[in-house]
Parts: C-alpha cells; sequence; structure tokens
C-alpha cells in the first residue's frame, strides 16, 4: 500500500519541540500539584527550574524519568530484570509484542532496564483512553510514546489504523527504531493473555506484499513479563465483579487513574522480561500451511506470538499455590512450602479486604484473583504441551 500520511498528530515529540512543551507543562497547576508526591524530597520550584533547562528527548529520558522509575523500581520491586538479552541485537529494531500487566510500568521498567543495560530504548504505543488531560498526553508523548486512537467511528478507525499501521513500519523498517505494543488492547486483567487478530490486521495494513513478507519486515519479537504481585489485582477483581452484576458497567477516568496511581506505588515484589527474539524462520513457516488463507494465518500468528509469551513467563511460588488452590489438585505442593502457601492466602484476604461494594461477592472475587495468579503457570503448562 503506496500512501503519504502526516503523523503529527500521533508521533512523540522531537527534540525541537520539547523546550516549549515542557515550559507549557511547568504552568500546569494539576501537574504541578503532582509535584510533591512524586518528588517529596525536592521543592516544587527545583523541579521546575531543572525541567525547564531540558531541550532533548533523550535528556527528558535519562534525568527525568530514567530518575523516576528507578526510584519506583527501588521502593515497590525486588528488582526488575532482563532475561534473553542475547537473543538481539543493539544495532536492529524490533517490534516487541507483550502481554500487558500494569497501566504504566510495563514499557517504562522496559525502558528504564534497556538504558541501564545499554540498549537502544523503544518507543511506546498508548491509547489515547488513558490521556484524559492535555498535559498527560504531552507527558508521554515527550517519552516516545505514540498515540494509539480508539472509540472512533468506523470510517475514521480504518484511517487511524493505516496511518498507525504506516507510522509503525515506518518508524521499524525506515528509522531503524524499536516499537513496544501490547499484544491487545487494554490489559487481560485474568492474567489469560491473549494477541488480538486485530492488531495484526492493522499491521499488515501498510505492507505491499503477502501477509508473511509483511510480518517479517517488522521483526517481530514476542516479550513475556511477569509481575510476582499485581498490585492492581484487588481492583481487577472488583470491576469483575461490577461487570457481573450490571453488564453495562463502564469504568471512569478516575477508574483509570487510581489504577495508575495503584499500580505504580504498590507492591509488586519481582519483575522479570523475557526477549524471546526474532521469530521470523517461524513466521516463515506459516506460509507453508497448505490451507492457509487470510484468517488462518491471522491466526497462526497470533497463536505463535501467544505461545512465546506463555512459554517465557516467570513462574513464582505464588502462581503454583494460586494453581492448587483454584484447581483443588496440589499438583505443585511440593515447589513451595506451607510458609510460603500461608503468606499468599494472607495477602489475597488483605487484598480481597480492600474491596469496597455494596453486595461484596468474597467467594467470587477470591476465585478472581486466584485466576490472575494461575492462568500464567496454566497457559505456560498447555504451551509446552503444543
Amino acid at each position: 500500500m503506496e500512501q503519504s500520511f502526516n503523523f503529527d498528530e500521533i508521533r512523540p515529540y522531537r527534540d525541537e519541540e520539547v523546550h516549549p512543551v515542557l515550559m507549557k507543562l511547568t504552568k500546569e497547576p494539576q501537574l504541578l500539584a503532582l509535584f510533591p508526591k512524586l518528588f517529596p524530597d525536592i521543592p516544587t520550584q527545583q523541579i521546575v527550574d531543572f525541567l525547564q533547562s531540558i531541550y532533548t528527548v533523550k535528556d527528558f529520558q535519562k534525568q527525568v524519568i530514567h530518575t523516576y522509575i528507578n526510584r519506583v523500581e527501588d521502593k515497590t520491586t525486588q528488582g526488575v530484570q532482563i532475561l534473553g538479552r542475547e537473543n538481539i541485537s543493539n544495532k536492529k529494531a524490533y517490534l516487541f509484542i507483550s502481554n500487558h500487566r500494569d497501566i504504566v510500568l510495563d514499557s517504562a521498567f522496559l525502558n528504564s532496564n534497556f538504558f541501564r543495560i545499554d540498549l537502544p530504548l523503544t518507543e511506546i504505543a498508548i491509547g489515547d483512553n488513558l490521556l484524559i488531560y492535555d498535559w498527560i498526553r504531552d507527558l508521554v508523548k515527550l517519552n516516545r510514546s505514540f498515540i494509539v486512537q480508539r472509540n472512533l467511528p468506523i470510517r475514521q478507525m480504518l484511517e487511524s489504523s493505516e496511518r498507525l499501521s504506516a507510522y509503525i513500519r515506518q518508524t521499524l523498517t525506515e528509522r531503524n527504531q524499536s516499537v513496544w505494543i501490547a499484544q491487545r488492547e487494554g490489559r487481560a486483567k485474568d492474567s489469560n493473555d491473549r494477541t488480538q487478530e486485530a492488531l495484526l490486521k492493522m499491521f499488515n495494513m501498510s505492507g505491499t506484499k503477502g501477509f508473511v513478507e509483511n510480518m517479517t519486515e517488522l521483526s517481530i519479537c514476542p516479550l513475556s513479563i511477569s509481575y510476582e504481585y499485581d498490585p492492581c489485582d484487588y481492583l481487577k477483581a472488583k470491576e469483575f465483579q461490577q461487570k457481573r452484576d450490571n453488564p453495562d458497567f463502564k469504568k471512569t477516568s478516575q477508574d483509570d487513574l487510581t489504577n495508575m496511581q495503584t499500580g505504580i506505588n504498590g507492591y509488586k515484589g519481582h519483575v522479570i522480561f523475557y526477549i524471546k527474539g526474532n521469530i521470523n524462520e517461524e513466521i516463515e513457516l506459516i506460509r507453508n500451511q497448505p490451507t492457509a488463507n487470510r484468517a488462518e494465518q491471522l491466526a497462526l500468528m497470533a497463536e505463535l506470538i501467544n505461545k512465546h509469551i506463555h512459554l517465557n513467563y516467570t513462574i513464582f511460588s505464588n502462581n503454583k499455590v494460586a494453581y492448587d488452590l483454584l484447581t483443588g489438585a496440589n499438583r505443585f505442593a511440593t515447589e513451595y512450602d506451607g510458609k510460603e502457601k500461608s503468606a499468599f492466602e494472607t495477602y489475597i484476604q488483605i487484598q480481597l479486604d480492600k474491596i469496597s461494594l455494596p453486595n461484596k461477592d468474597e467467594n467470587f472475587l477470591r476465585g478472581k484473583i486466584l485466576e490472575m495468579y494461575a492462568n500464567p503457570l496454566i497457559n505456560q503448562l498447555k504451551a509446552k504441551d503444543l
């Protein structure tokens, strides 16, 4: 598909735009009010002066974002690890497709740790439903994020998808810049991670060749993200009951903000990323499927990405405890001790106690939290049998 697009509405800011945007942001009352919470040990005016001295995207990411994410990592995790570094080259661009656990921190932790191990940072796909204020949009575009437009009328959605596809392909193939994108719109709140075929259709829109060639041009790299604890687990369980009790229930913008704040500030334990590496050789095999029409190719491609994400989860003891509690099978009982089981059961009760609902169904809520922690293990077991 040969078509020219204007990417200004969705692309990240460039260096020459950084200083004017920061000058505007440092006069934004809502953002100024956040500084004492984000940086309680630094006077607000000192932060303002510092931000007004920044002129490049690299300096903003290094001196502001990386510094802040390091604080979050130190205060709320037992460490963030990148595994599979040897599977990629710092000279090549990749389309990192991952499961999605935390609204903000999945990509933030990834890039902060890429910076630490001297890998080029990725551009980040972010849905515009989260950009509820103009100053949030400005901040994410300063941080190499590009905008995924959602909830548009059908005709506009098609045009937006074509432009997004072209932007991603140009970023990877012409600018040699890696991209991170979640495998689906929104988080899989039950941790049953599946790649949306609509995402793959969008990638294919900008290609000029067959489906397999269009996919291999993007250098797709599945990425598995594992959080030992999800601080938003009780909020996700609460939403499951709200949707069960009221099929028309919709989250508010305030709900999204609460999830973002809880995800950033809550305890996460160990956080581990595993980089599978380029899967082009396996994508090429899709071409040889004897009956593969476009729909089948999309399904095969989605399952290929799912398989690698599932296989490369890090499984923690609480995933095994959750599996045994959920199934009653005690399949993994020899792989954790009584203290670990008791600690996880206590943790679940603490999380359940945070939920306030008029008709609180604690058994249902407990089951949903157990599913969140058991599903990565369930999916990994299935992937190993493929």
